[in-house]
């Protein structure tokens, strides 16, 4: 059963640094799409990076860029979220989640992650 885990929200000031786990299981770290999604309250879910293992490219998502870096651990079936200069919009419950098909971040966008984990929340208070 595949399954994904995030963790490492919490309360920090604007400017300051925060960074999340999505801890993967139940399935060979290899071949994946992780994306990092975040949902502020009142809002629509929004794409925040998207990292295909199969040609090592990341996207980011337009509000994040230059701020927001991946990087992934294999040994621990880890991908970290390191989220720097944070602003009070960032303020969010962020989820990770996993596609297993192949078909890279611009394709899976289209056809949607098959598996989510649960959400956590990131507050940045002004």
């Amino acid at each position: 059963e595949v399954q994904l885990q995030a963790s490492g929200g919490g309360l920090v000031q604007a400017g300051g640094s925060l960074r999340l786990s999505c801890a993967a299981s139940g399935f060979t770290f290899d071949g994946y799409v992780i994306g990092w999604y975040r949902q502020a309250p009142g809002k629509e879910r929004e794409g925040v990076l998207c990292v295909s293992s199969s040609d090592g490219i990341t996207y980011y998502g337009d509000s994040v860029k230059g701020r927001f870096t991946t990087s992934t651990d294999n040994a621990k079936s880890t991908v970290y979220l390191e989220m720097n200069s944070l602003k009070p919009e960032d303020t969010a419950v962020y989820y990770c989640a996993a596609d297993l098909r192949g078909m890279g971040c611009i394709l899976t966008a289209v056809h949607g992650m098959s598996y989510w984990g649960k959400g956590t929340l990131v507050t940045v208070s002004s």
